[in-house]
């Protein structure tokens, strides 16, 4: 009798411990994190008799937790990926934001300001023409300013985001350390704490949200995490701190992440970090955002060094020489790395000589490492192109790279030449009478030519200390001529065609119409300026002169935002697939450790019947028992 009140005790019980599982699944449904739980019911070992083996019944042996290591940790690297990839894009669609065609766009003002020129030369003595001339210049200046301090203000959000996303990281750490020794004290009870193993996982998923990690379990139930492969960010029950930090040049614009073991700061490298919103972050500013900051201060550097330089080229309504058109801040200091032991300071400027390097500039940093004091290479940051030095001064894409004090063999430097110029651009005069649109020389026919040739344009093209001696050009048949002047190397024979360009001393004049023998032009200075309007001839032509990597200035807008566009367009594309595959592993992940409302549904049913089997059973028990009692009684 007490054999068969044991084991419908036991049962109800284990029956008991099943259905408080069940439920418990059912109560943490929609809770993050929670795995499954199950009791696992063994049978208590049989009697033995002389009839046999008779069975004692059931008990729960524990609870276990429905959990596939490998799919959990899948989980966590593809939603890691899926993590860097969808931040980097959604910060790639903030700053295509801040670059809107149509009218609002640079390219609109550009275009606009460069068009206002062909009233100037139509009219070079109208003052409301030159009144326009400088309003679109201020206007683009403006756009050139807000454009620029929008990118700023991105740029301190970043920094700010990054710094706290290093703060949450650390947290984390805590915690999972924390939850690391809970586990490792648990342990010894010979049972899985599969709460404290679920809230571990938990915080180990949303860390790699954060930056992808690798993690390795020991034998004391606690788990070890590394970043960037193999730097270690938790070990059992410490942490080391993770940091943000500047780059080795200290650039403002870029950052590295550090970690901090045993009061050493390693800077740990952005290509090892994976996935995690930290990296796509990382990304986004050391690479997509100081690209856009070197596309807009190239437009804005390239663009007002060459109409400055145009500008001085010409006289003014005073037939004074013009100065600059636009207000061009100084370039920014050339950053020396903190493990330089050399005294060498190098500055930039763009380059002057042979020749103005105002279109040969290329949107892109650059670093320099010295071989010797006077020899090294200089690498272009946007390509990786690598070109050499064998003395300073060096030139390269249009800049000037000079250095004084003396550079020891190893020393680099990084050249940010872009970074400030779209942010101090400014009108630099406010008087419509100082644009300077005449030309400072002029050009007429000889006085008894016979053939039909005409004027088409003369344009000053480039500052030349000749550019106001008198050339005089002598036509020797339809298609030869002769050149006499200071400055030109009095050729003679030089082939002649209808509408070619003939450029002597920093000008260049296009002639049309067919010479006779003995027909001339003269080029001399012009003693007409207030009627004249060459160089704003010369300003108007600046919309199809290459000015941005071979593009004229006018496609030069469009290209930066075609440059953008595409970024957005690939990171679109990866941010897809990565969440894709990320929902996938998730979804196998939940199909192991997920709760399933029905199947818990059927089992509570299952656990109820049987506890109310068990439940018949002592009361079939209680009743045997009260009959032999009585029957015992009389």
């Amino acid at each position: 009798m007490g054999g068969l009140l044991n084991i419908g005790t036991r049962a109800l019980l284990a029956n008991q411990l099943a259905l408080q599982t069940a439920g418990n699944n059912v109560a943490n449904v929609n809770t993050a994190g929670y795995s499954r739980q199950s009791v696992l019911l063994q049978s208590v070992e049989g009697q033995f008799t002389g009839a046999g083996y008779y069975g004692n019944g059931v008990e729960a042996a524990t609870v276990l937790r429905n959990h596939s290591d490998y799919l959990t940790r899948q989980a966590a690297l593809t939603g890691s990926v899926s993590a860097a990839d969808s931040k980097r894009l959604d910060m790639l669609k903030r700053l295509e934001d801040l670059f809107p065609g149509g009218t609002d766009g640079l390219g609109a003002a550009m275009g606009d300001l460069l068009n206002a020129f062909s009233d100037v030369a139509s009219a070079p003595s109208d003052l409301t023409a030159r009144t326009t001339v400088l309003a679109r210049a201020d206007e683009l200046a403006s756009r050139f300013t807000a454009t620029a301090s929008r990118l700023s203000s991105m740029q301190q959000g970043v920094q700010n985001e990054l710094r706290t996303t290093a703060d949450s990281i650390n947290g984390l750490a805590t915690r999972i350390a924390r939850a690391n020794q809970q586990i490792a004290n648990e342990q010894g009870s010979g049972h899985t704490p599969n709460d404290l193993l679920d809230q571990r996982d938990e915080l180990l998923k949303q860390l790699g949200a954060l930056v992808q990690t690798t993690n390795i379990a020991a034998g004391d139930g606690s788990v070890s995490v590394f970043l960037a492969g193999s730097q270690p960010l938790v070990l059992g029950q410490t942490v080391a701190p993770v940091a943000i930090t500047t780059d080795e040049f200290g650039d403002p614009g870029k950052s590295k992440l550090t970690i901090t073991r045993g009061g050493i700061p390693v800077v740990l490298d952005e290509a090892a970090l994976g996935g995690g919103a930290l990296s796509g972050l990382l990304r986004f500013q050391n690479t997509d955002l100081v690209d856009a900051g070197n596309l807009l201060g190239r437009m804005a550097l390239a663009l007002g060094t060459r109409m400055n330089e145009q500008q001085q080229l010409g006289l003014d309504l005073n037939g004074v020489a013009g100065g600059a058109l636009f207000s061009l801040g100084a370039m920014p200091g050339v950053l020396p790395a903190n493990a330089n032991t050399g005294t060498a300071v190098v500055q930039v400027a763009v380059q002057t000589t042979p020749s103005s390097g105002a279109t040969s500039l290329r949107a892109s940093d650059y670093e320099m490492t010295f071989a010797s004091a006077t020899t090294g290479t200089i690498r272009r940051v946007s390509d990786g192109q690598v070109t050499s030095f064998s003395a300073v001064p060096a030139q390269i894409d249009g800049l000037d790279l000079q250095v004084s004090g003396v550079a020891a063999a190893g020393d680099r430097f990084l050249v940010t030449p872009f970074r400030q110029a779209a942010s101090s651009i400014g009108l630099a005069f406010g008087s419509p009478r100082a644009l300077a649109m005449a030309s400072p020389v002029a050009a007429s026919a000889g006085t008894i030519n016979q053939g039909t040739l005409t004027l088409q344009s003369l344009l000053p093209q480039q500052a030349n200390v000749n550019l106001n001696q008198t050339v005089t050009l002598t036509f020797t048949g339809a298609g030869n001529f002769n050149v006499a002047g200071t400055g030109t190397g009095n050729p003679s024979g030089v082939a002649y065609g209808p509408g070619q360009t003939i450029s002597y001393n920093g000008w260049a004049l296009t002639l049309k119409g067919t010479p006779q023998v003995g027909d001339t032009f003269t080029v001399q200075v012009n003693a007409y300026p207030s009627t004249n309007g060459g160089n704003a001839e010369a300003m108007l032509a600046l919309r199809d002169a290459p000015m941005f990597d071979g593009a004229p200035a006018t496609d030069g807008y469009a290209s930066l935002m075609t440059q953008i566009g595409v970024k957005v367009q690939g990171a679109g594309f990866s941010a897809s697939v990565s969440q894709s595959i990320a929902t996938h592993t998730e979804a196998d992940r939940a199909a192991v450790s997920g709760v399933n409302l029905d199947e818990e549904a059927a089992r509570l049913l299952q656990f109820q019947q049987a506890y109310q089997a068990s439940a018949k059973m002592l009361q079939v028990a209680q009743t045997v028992f009260d009959t032999l009692m009585q029957n015992l009684a009389r």
